[in-house]
């Protein structure tokens, strides 16, 4: 670039100013006390879910009820175990997804939970899955207290 391309519109001579601009945010997040438990539940190999006083079990738990904005009952655990609600076929992961090979993204309602909570499913072709097959979570070796504790899920009686 010459320095006739780096002069104002105005032709005034002086030189365009630039200044770098950085945008951050630098402040961390809690978890608060129904996800830091959900985390720490899944750490310890367990799913639990939030029950509403209409009787509700959702999950991933929230801290307030989604109809009526109470507050939960309590949390309550679930099988580990559920049903394909919906899903959709990955034939070509990128790095950013959680698995290297052909995978299925689906909503799992689990066993003991009136919601579904999304995660990858494992099997070898798209042919595989469908609505209402059955799924086992499959976690993690080394867990730590995050929603890749659960690994993926696996259909029931392998793949």
């Amino acid at each position: 670039m010459s320095n006739q391309d780096n002069k104002s519109p105005a032709g005034s001579g002086s030189s365009i100013l630039e200044a770098p601009n950085i945008l951050e945010f630098p402040f961390s997040r809690s978890t608060g006390p129904v996800i830091g438990e959900f985390m720490t539940r899944l750490r310890a190999g367990e799913i639990v879910g939030a029950k509403t006083k209409s009787g509700k079990v959702i999950v991933p738990p929230t801290e307030y009820d989604p109809e009526t904005g109470e507050d939960i009952e309590g949390l309550v655990p679930v099988a580990s175990t559920g049903v394909i609600t919906t899903w959709c076929w990955v034939a070509s992961p990128t790095s950013k997804h959680p698995m290297d090979s052909p995978f299925g993204w689906a909503l799992i309602k689990l066993d003991g939970a009136d919601t579904a909570m999304l995660h990858c499913v494992k099997a070898n072709s798209a042919s595989e899955l469908s609505v209402g097959k059955k799924v086992v979570a499959r976690f993690a070796e080394n867990r730590v207290g995050h929603i890749k504790d659960i690994s993926y899920f696996e259909l029931q009686g392998g793949n």
